[in-house]
């Protein structure tokens, strides 16, 4: 009897390994696989604005990247004695305006010199939904109609909501990876629809959004041979397809959940030779999160010197792994 169904999940033809260098952009479902990914060391830069949602403030916040965008002043606002930017998480937000464009323009040029190197750029797209400044917003450089990526709390007569066409979608997702394949040749992309569900949106509004995201995702697909779809929303929704799989929110995925996703992804995504590294690096992730409650004991003096040397050992069989950390530790003996 078969209890869950099967998806015939095809492996990419030329695999993600640890000498990759990968960004990866999107919904907080993103960040479970770049939390995932870095912990595990490889080479990651995830979310250089923070968590965004749509595929407007994803697009357009690529492209800053492709061209290095400094912002100003111009492009900040303050509200509720906080300098914030309409197209970045409010962790870039400072009560003081140069710190907030320090930190912002810090990652922008960080994104861009990554991006330039780039051999995999994980896009997961949460949303269709967009968000546009109205009248009623407080005066700044920002035009009227324009897309917000993040809404700050702001007072909600200062937006209109809207629900972007399948069509809309497709021409900027496709405009956006030609640009950043002029931009960076060698890139390569996969495609995730986060199965984070925006109930506050409606269900039934929530079930269209995510629809003319998959319909979008797929025409890019079939368009790029340099793009590919992983179903991290059809490994939740149509798999697991259970709330014991869901957060006490019933729309986040739990931890059983977004592992089973990421060892879905690890088998289908990862070549296998970096798969048997992951598990050799995890081991020694676990152990650095050891706490000792009696760290002068020799046993866990034995334990520190036991894991340095397989830190050490690691480290000289593959050199580009960054395990300094990982050595810094277990030298504490």
């Amino acid at each position: 009897m078969d209890l869950l169904i099967n998806i015939d999940l095809k492996k990419l033809p030329e695999p993600i390994s640890y000498h990759d260098r990968i960004m990866l952009i999107g919904s907080c479902f993103t960040e479970h696989i770049g939390n995932a990914l870095g912990d595990l060391k490889f080479a990651i830069v995830q979310n250089p604005n923070g968590i965004l949602f749509g595929p407007d403030s994803v697009c357009k916040s690529l492209l800053s990247y492709t061209r290095n965008k400094k912002y100003t002043k111009n492009d900040i606002f303050l509200l509720n004695e906080v300098w914030n930017s309409w197209h970045h998480h409010s962790r870039f937000s400072n009560i003081n305006p140069d710190e907030c464009l320090r930190l912002i323009n810090t990652s922008q040029q960080a994104a861009h010199e990554f991006l330039q190197k780039t051999d995999w750029l994980i896009i997961t797209l949460g949303s269709s939904f967009a968000y546009r400044l109205t009248q009623q917003a407080e005066p700044g450089s920002e035009i009227i109609g324009n897309g917000v990526a993040n809404c700050h709390r702001a007072p909600a007569n200062w937006f209109t909501k809207e629900m972007l066409e399948t069509a809309d979608i497709k021409y900027m997702l496709e405009d956006c990876l030609k640009q950043l394949k002029q931009f960076n040749p060698a890139l390569k992309f996969i495609f995730t629809v986060s199965p984070v569900r925006h109930i506050r949106d409606g269900v039934v509004e929530n079930n269209r959004s995510k629809a003319r995201l998959i319909e979008s995702v797929h025409y890019i697909v079939n368009k790029f041979e340099s793009a590919f779809y992983f179903p991290a929303y059809e490994l939740v929704i149509d798999v697991l397809r259970d709330y014991r799989f869901y957060d006490i929110d019933l729309v986040h995925p739990n931890y059983a959940a977004t592992e089973f996703v990421l060892e879905k992804f690890s088998t289908t995504c990862i070549n296998e030779g970096s798969q048997e590294l992951m598990q050799e690096i995890k081991k020694i992730v676990i152990a650095r999160k050891h706490k000792a409650f009696q760290p002068d004991t020799k046993s866990h003096q034995q334990f520190l010197i036991s894991h340095f040397e397989k830190v050490r050992s690691l480290k000289a069989k593959h050199s580009f792994l960054n395990l300094d950390e990982e050595l810094m530790y277990f030298s504490q003996t």
